[in-house]
Parts: structure tokens; C-alpha cells; sequence
């Protein structure tokens, strides 16, 4: 058996997430020197269950196996089959990890710093396009590059979120919320503290706001109405201009979002 290349492997599991349980049976694996095999992992997150399929395949030309891709499907709470699966492919840059592949299966945004095909690094939040899918079945990731202008900091400060006024706490919140996680926070107010959660909401330009019992509030959908309002107005004024004789044509310039 190659043991640098089980050592390269294992942490290569371990740092994609599936810590350090599925070792032994990897070992098992690549001494038996198969072509390909896959290993199982389950884990729960707040009593969503997730199950993974990770691939591994032997090289034509020389002993060292790769770890392709994994296969991830969510059962939520209270249900008995999966609601929805994904594949997540493993390479040199992008990948994604279980916790946040478990995130982007839940309908939330994941921060990431990225390469692209010119090996050029960039930061954008990702989310799974539940309306489209590729050849292969997957959803398609959306992306919101740093120009498309979603600041969460700012859309934080929107709230009375208690954990803002301490730096500490306010960084460990957002970098929680860049993870994809939904976070538990403080509300403050006339009526005292109150236990919220949030998400970030990268393409509406907001966060989620949720109650002590994770149902989503009011707070929520008053902002995505002024939003809405906001991109009504934006374009009666554009059809005005439109309208105008004076008018000169321009080219728009793309909001940021590759799919």
C-alpha cells in the first residue's frame, strides 16, 4: 500500500469534513488495491440527518487513489426519506465541505474564496439553483461576486442584534453566517432580549430573520416587501426615462451572478 497516499487521503477526508472515523475503512480499502470504491458517512445537524457516498478511484498508471466526489442527500426532521441530493466534486480549488454542503442542500448561501479557470482568486457567495439542473442532474450553483454589492454587515445592522455591540461576538456571528449556518442570536428591544435566528440572504441583499422557534418572521418579509417596492419604483423610473425623446442607450453591465 501507498502510504503517503492513504496519509494525503486522510486528511483530505478529514479537512473535507468527515473527520477522522472513516480511516480504518480507507486503509481496508486501498490495501485491497480495488479499482474504485465508495465509503459511507452519516451525520446529524440539529436533527437533519445528512448521508454521504464518498468515491474513490484507482489511477490506470500507477498505485495512488483519488477522492473524485461525494454524493450528499438531506432527510429533514421528522421525515423518513431524503428531500433532496447533490453531488460534490473534490479537486484542487472549490471544493465544498459536509457542513456546507449540508448548508447549500438547505436553501441557504455558503461564503467562499474561489479560483477561476485562469487560477485568478475571488470571493463569492455560492447557493444551489433549485430551478435548474445540469446534464448530469445537479443543481446549479449561483453565484454573487463582491461587486454585486450584498454587504452583510450592513444588512445585520438593520436588526437590534445584541451580538453586534461586542467585536468578539460580532465576528464570530459572521463568520458563522459566511459557513452557511443559521445562526442563533440576540434581539434587544422594549419588550427585552428575545432569541432570533438568522441566515444570510446574499441575492436579496438581506438576512433571514427567524423566532426562537425557527419560524420565519415579520422582520423578514417587511424587508423583501421594501425591496420589492423598492425595484418597482426603480423601474417605472426607468420606463419614464425610456419614454423620453432624449433619451440615450447604454449597455447594462452584469449584476455580478454567474450561474
Amino acid at each position: 500500500m501507498n502510504e503517503q497516499n492513504f496519509d494525503y487521503l486522510k486528511n483530505q477526508v478529514k479537512y473535507t469534513g468527515f473527520g477522522e472515523a472513516l480511516e480504518p475503512q480507507l486503509k481496508e480499502k486501498i490495501s485491497k488495491g480495488e479499482s474504485n470504491f465508495t465509503l459511507n458517512h452519516q451525520a446529524n445537524f440539529g436533527g437533519d440527518i445528512v448521508n454521504a457516498d464518498l468515491h474513490f478511484r484507482k489511477s490506470e498508471m500507477t498505485d495512488m487513489y483519488f477522492f473524485n466526489k461525494y454524493d450528499l442527500s438531506l432527510t429533514k426532521s421528522g421525515q423518513d426519506e431524503p428531500a433532496i441530493n447533490q453531488t460534490f466534486y473534490i479537486g484542487k480549488d472549490n471544493n465544498i465541505t459536509l457542513k456546507e454542503g449540508y448548508n447549500l442542500l438547505d436553501g441557504r448561501a455558503v461564503n467562499k474564496d474561489l479560483v477561476n479557470k485562469e487560477q485568478e482568486k475571488y470571493n463569492a457567495w455560492v447557493q444551489l439553483d433549485f430551478k435548474e439542473t445540469d446534464n448530469q442532474g445537479n443543481f446549479k450553483l449561483k453565484q454573487f461576486h463582491e461587486n454585486y454589492g450584498f454587504d452583510l454587515q450592513k444588512a445585520l445592522e438593520k436588526h437590534p442584534i445584541k451580538e453586534l455591540g461586542n467585536p468578539e461576538d460580532q465576528s464570530k456571528l459572521m463568520d458563522s453566517l459566511k459557513k452557511g449556518n443559521r445562526q442563533s442570536v440576540t434581539f434587544t428591544g422594549s419588550e427585552g432580549e428575545q432569541k432570533r435566528f438568522v441566515e444570510a440572504s446574499p441575492q436579496f441583499k438581506n438576512v433571514n430573520t427567524y423566532d426562537a422557534n425557527q419560524v420565519r418572521t415579520a422582520e423578514t418579509q417587511r424587508e423583501g416587501k421594501s425591496e420589492s417596492q423598492a425595484k418597482t419604483k426603480k423601474q417605472e423610473v426607468k420606463e419614464e426615462s425610456d419614454e423620453s425623446p432624449t433619451k440615450k442607450t447604454r449597455k447594462r453591465k452584469s449584476a455580478g451572478i454567474a450561474g
